[in-house]
C-alpha cells in the first residue's frame, strides 16, 4: 500500500457495514479488529450482557467469576490482547498448594501427583502415584518401560495409549479426572496429539509414555524460562475477575464508536445482491412485545454458539457437515462463612474419579487466586461443576435451591469438611452448553469441514469456540485471523 493509497482506504472501509452476531469474546474481538480500521460496527446480542462464557455474579455482596475464571498462557495470544487494552498489570497466577483428587477406590482422596501431563506420570514410582494407583498399579504402569516403542499413530485414543502402555489404573484414577475436569470427556475420547501436542514424536524417541512425559516436560520448563515466566504457569487470571477483559473491551468498542445492543435475538440471515439483511427481534421498551427490524450489512461475523450458528447458516453452508454432541455444565458458586476452609484443606481444587461423585471438580477460588481472597473478607468462595460428554449435569433437573444444597454437600465431601447449610452466604448458578473441545476425536475434522463450508460464503466469517476450540487461547486467535480475512475482502474485493 502506498501513501496515496491511505486516503482511499480509509473512505472504502467508512462504506463498510459490519454486523457481529453474538457478544461473546470471539464476537468482541472480530467487533475490535473491524472498529480499529475504521469500520462501522454493530454487535447483536441476544442475551442482557455481553460476554457469553465470561460472565459475573454477586454473591453476598461479593464479585466473582461464574463462567470462565482464568486464561491458558500458551502461545502468549491472550495475554497479548490484555497488554494491548492496558491490562498487563493485572494479570495474576493461580495460588495455593494445587489440586487433589476424590473418589480415588479404596484411598478416598489424595493430591494429584505432580510431574505428569494430564494425569500421565513421568515416574510412576512417585510416593503420590503409588498412593493412588497401589503398587499393583505402580508395577502395571512400570511395564511401559519394558514393553516396545510405538507411535501415536497407532493409537489416537488417549485412553487406549494410557491404558495399553500404563494400565487400566493410571488411565481411570489419575487421566479421567483431568479430562473429565478440563474437557468434560472420558480419556478414551480425546485425541493424544490435539490435546498434547508433540506427545507421538517424544513417545517414539524415548521408547516409554512415563519417558515421553518426561521429555515433553523438560520442553516446557525450557520454553518457560526462555519466556521469563514460571514453569507450569500454564493458566493466568486477573485481578477482579476475567469480566475485567469484558469491561476493557466494551469500553474501547464504544470509544471507537462500535454499536453494542444486547437483548437482541437474530432470527434472521439473508443474503442480498450488495451485502446482507439481519432479522433482528428484541422488546419493545414499552410494551415488552417483540419487536422486528431489519439490519442492513456489507459484512457479517457469526459469533454464536453452534446450534445457533447452524440455525441461521441453513441453506447458506449445506456442506457444513453435523453438529457435534456438546456437554451441559452448570457451575454452583457458593459463598460460605466457612473459616475452616482458610487453611485450604484440599489445595486450589478437587478433581474426582469419573463415576465416584455427581460433581467432576471443585474449585476452591478464594485459595487459588489472592485478589479474591482479599475481597472475600474472610469468607470463603467454592465452585462446584456438574456434567459432562455424555452425562447430563446432576444439577440440570434441580431448582436453584436444591441446586445449591446439592454443590454444597457435594463440597463438603470433597473438601473434607462438614459445611451447613447456615453457613452458606449466598449462592448462584450459571448454565453453559459447552463447544465440544479441539481434543476430542473426530473434532478438527468436523471443524476443518464447517469452516470450508462457512468461507465459501462471500462477506460472512463464523468464530467462536465451536470452531476454534475451547479456551480464550483458542478463541482469540482465531477471531482475529477470520476477521482479518473479512476485513481484506470487504477492503479489496
Amino acid at each position: 500500500m502506498t501513501e496515496e493509497q491511505i486516503p482511499e482506504l480509509a473512505a472504502r472501509a467508512a462504506e463498510q457495514h459490519v454486523v457481529v452476531i453474538g457478544g461473546g469474546i470471539g464476537g468482541l474481538i472480530a467487533a475490535r479488529e473491524c472498529a480499529k480500521v475504521g469500520m462501522p460496527v454493530t454487535v447483536l446480542e441476544a442475551a442482557d450482557v455481553l460476554g457469553g462464557a465470561i460472565r459475573r455474579a454477586e454473591i453476598d455482596g461479593l464479585v466473582v467469576d461464574a463462567g470462565a475464571e482464568s486464561f491458558a498462557t500458551r502461545g502468549g495470544h491472550v495475554r497479548r490482547l490484555i497488554a494491548d487494552l492496558g491490562l498487563a498489570d493485572r494479570i495474576v497466577v493461580p495460588e495455593g498448594d494445587g489440586a487433589w483428587l476424590d473418589g480415588i477406590p479404596g484411598v478416598g482422596a489424595a493430591p494429584l501427583p505432580t510431574g505428569g501431563i494430564l494425569g500421565i506420570p513421568q515416574n510412576p514410582f512417585a510416593e503420590d502415584v503409588r498412593r493412588i494407583i497401589g503398587w499393583g498399579g505402580v508395577w502395571r504402569a512400570y511395564l511401559d518401560r519394558l514393553r516396545p516403542p510405538m507411535t501415536i499413530g497407532h493409537t489416537q485414543s488417549l485412553g487406549k495409549l494410557v491404558s495399553t502402555r500404563m494400565g487400566a489404573k493410571v488411565r481411570d484414577r489419575l487421566v479421567a479426572p483431568v479430562t473429565a475436569g478440563v474437557y468434560s470427556a472420558h480419556p478414551d475420547d480425546v485425541d493424544v496429539e490435539a490435546a498434547a501436542p508433540g506427545l507421538g514424536a517424544a513417545l517414539t524417541s524415548a521408547g516409554s509414555l512415563s519417558g515421553a512425559v518426561a521429555t515433553l516436560l523438560a520442553e516446557r520448563e525450557e520454553r518457560a524460562e526462555r519466556a521469563g515466566r514460571p514453569p507450569g504457569a500454564a493458566v493466568a487470571g486477573l485481578r477482579g475477575g476475567m469480566g475485567v477483559l469484558v469491561d476493557a473491551l466494551r469500553g474501547e468498542l464504544e470509544a471507537l464508536g462500535a454499536g453494542l445492543r444486547t437483548g437482541c435475538e437474530v432470527v434472521g440471515l439473508r443474503r442480498e445482491a450488495d451485502g446482507w439483511t439481519v432479522t433482528v427481534s428484541s422488546a419493545d421498551p414499552e410494551t415488552g412485545e417483540p419487536v422486528a427490524e431489519e439490519v442492513p450489512a456489507t459484512g457479517i461475523v457469526l459469533a454464536t454458539s453452534e446450534p445457533a450458528a447452524r440455525t441461521l447458516l441453513g441453506e447458506l453452508a449445506p456442506d457444513a457437515g453435523e453438529p457435534a454432541a456438546a456437554p451441559e455444565i452448570e457451575i454452583v458458586t457458593l459463598v460460605l462463612d466457612a473459616p475452616e476452609l482458610a487453611v485450604a484443606p484440599r489445595g486450589s481444587g478437587v478433581l474426582t474419579v469419573p463415576g465416584s461423585r455427581t460433581a467432576k471438580a471443585l474449585t476452591h477460588s478464594t485459595a487459588k487466586w489472592g485478589w479474591l481472597r482479599e475481597d472475600a473478607a474472610g469468607r470463603q468462595v467454592v465452585r462446584v461443576s456438574f456434567g459432562s460428554q455424555g452425562e447430563p449435569a446432576a444439577t440440570a433437573g434441580l431448582g436453584d435451591e436444591e441446586a445449591a444444597a446439592l454443590a454444597l454437600s457435594e463440597a463438603s465431601s470433597m473438601l473434607g469438611a462438614s459445611l451447613r447449610a447456615e453457613q452458606l452466604r449466598g449462592a448462584h448458578r450459571a448454565r453453559f452448553v459447552q463447544s465440544q473441545p479441539a481434543s476430542m476425536i473426530g473434532a478438527r475434522e468436523r471443524r476443518l469441514r464447517a469452516r470450508a463450508a462457512v468461507r465459501t460464503v462471500p462477506g460472512l466469517v463464523a468464530v467462536g469456540a465451536w470452531l476454534a476450540g475451547t479456551g480464550l487461547a483458542q478463541v482469540v486467535p482465531d477471531a482475529i485471523a477470520e476477521t482479518d480475512r473479512l476485513r481484506r475482502a470487504l477492503l479489496f474485493g
